[in-house]
């Protein structure tokens, strides 16, 4: 039984799933720059390092707003992959992604149970 009121649960639902969305975005284009014609690798670098930053931005609010562990398990799991690609290795970075997304995907599951437990979905 997960200790929640509805009103943090609807946070946490929505701060998981619209994390959840971004790490898998993140994800599938980690793995795109490996394919990517090396004259074209150093500006999808930058820009995927651009938007990982920013999805980091939204679990460290996440966090704050919610005081969810599972968030701040995220940011680290995403250090390591900005980490990572940083060091020219998006797919493993693609890995440590989905570490994050498993992460955000407990809150937004305990959020909807609790929802769920009182009508509200």
């Amino acid at each position: 039984m997960v200790s929640m009121d509805p009103k943090a649960a609807v946070m946490n639902y929505q701060y998981g799933e619209r994390a959840k969305s971004g790490l898998i975005i993140l994800s599938q284009l980690a793995i795109a720059l490996s394919g990517f014609p090396d004259q074209e690798k150093a500006g999808g670098k930058k820009m995927l390092l651009m938007m990982m930053e920013s999805v980091r931005t939204e679990l460290a609010f996440a966090h704050r707003g919610t005081s969810h562990r599972e968030f701040n398990r995220a940011i680290n799991s995403l250090s390591e992959a900005i980490s990572l690609v940083e060091s020219n290795q998006p797919e493993q970075a693609s890995q440590k992604i989905a570490q994050a997304v498993s992460a955000v995907t407990t809150p937004a599951a305990e959020a909807w149970q609790v929802l769920s437990e009182h009508g509200l979905v």
